[in-house]
């Protein structure tokens, strides 16, 4: 078995734990800070008390928004197995070994076992420009919040009357955000035309009715940032999957949407979906069987996000422009 290490990840500081034997559930623990000399004490840590080569060595953690994503790259960097796993399966994981209360080291302990019992697929580092467009697209997402709650505080100060010394503020502030926001929309094109593959793949799915230019560029993020191995996998991601809801006789309630995935991409993709089921072929005829068979209209928009993400997955995998099923 690979030398099993569970880390804990917070900002400031990484919980280590070695789990020595499964059935014994022997640990060796070691808490070091998130940093880059962190990150280098970890592995001599490693390296001196289980003898092993990092190449034999498994490191597994928890996706905690941008925390763990120096040290993914630097145990990667290092020829280390780095797996980055989903909260939720591991807090079920957790209740199902009957772990009771919540700390650093038990979380630890909880990802030493989750990956020594579950096959895990390896986390690789996505491409530069791809981490690139993401933070880019990001930072888009940032400024485009802040300008709609400049924008209601607007509102709010001309409807209550407020001083023009206090809606002057606004405006200046609004017509900053907003001249940022076009500096930062060149750049993202800019960084876009600059990568032959990023232009190619953006190109192609435009030839997709419903996905417009934002679309193309975040469905591009996605499907690029993961090895997905299948078109399934990436809508599932996405929480795009019906989950049944069903039990014996007694329950029998509709399918629901997972959930599981980014909301702010669910909701492009709901918008796509709109023009998708009356300008697509493919999404609009999915829309109909569904509604015939007696599904509402928001199960058969729900239905078309997942067929998008699917189209989309298959005109990036072929590399060819997208050729409408129903003519």
């Amino acid at each position: 078995m690979d030398v099993m290490i569970g880390i804990d990840v917070s900002k400031a500081k990484l919980d280590c734990l070695w789990l020595k034997g499964l059935n014994t559930l022997k640990v060796k623990t070691k808490v070091l800070a998130n940093t880059a000399d962190g990150h280098k004490a970890l592995i001599n840590w490693v390296q001196k008390n289980t003898g092993a080569y990092l190449s034999d060595c498994s490191f597994i953690m928890e996706a905690t928004g941008i925390y763990h994503e120096a040290l993914a790259y630097a145990l990667h960097e290092s020829g280390a197995n780095v797996y980055v796993v989903n909260p939720t399966r591991v807090r079920d994981f957790a209740k199902s070994l009957g772990t009771r209360g919540k700390t650093d080291k038990k979380d630890s302990m909880v990802l030493a076992r989750f990956g020594a019992v579950n096959t895990l697929q390896p986390w690789q580092p996505e491409a530069p420009e791809i981490r690139t467009l993401r933070a880019l697209l990001a930072r888009l997402e940032a400024l485009d919040k802040d300008i709609q709650r400049e924008e209601n505080r607007l509102e709010k100060a001309e409807i209550s009357q407020a001083s023009a010394q206090v809606i002057e503020s606004i405006q200046l502030m609004l017509k900053a955000l907003k001249d940022e926001k076009r500096r930062l929309e060149q750049q993202i094109n800019d960084h876009i035309d600059g990568h032959p593959t990023l232009k190619n793949d953006q190109a192609l799915l435009q030839t997709i009715p419903g996905i417009g230019r934002v679309l193309s560029r975040v469905m591009m993020a996605v499907i690029r940032s993961r090895n997905f191995e299948s078109a399934r996998q990436c809508a599932a991601y996405l929480g795009l999957n019906p989950i049944p809801w069903e039990s014996g006789s007694s329950i029998k309630g509709p399918p629901r949407m997972s959930k599981a995935g980014p909301s702010l991409i669910r909701a492009k993709l709901y918008m796509g979906a709109i023009v998708a089921s009356q300008w697509n072929p493919d999404i609009k005829a999915h829309c109909d069987r569904m509604i015939t068979r007696g599904k509402s209209k928001m199960s058969a928009l729900g239905g078309a996000m997942r067929k998008l993400v699917h189209i989309c997955f298959g005109v990036l995998k072929q590399q060819t422009e997208y050729v409408p099923q129903m003519t």
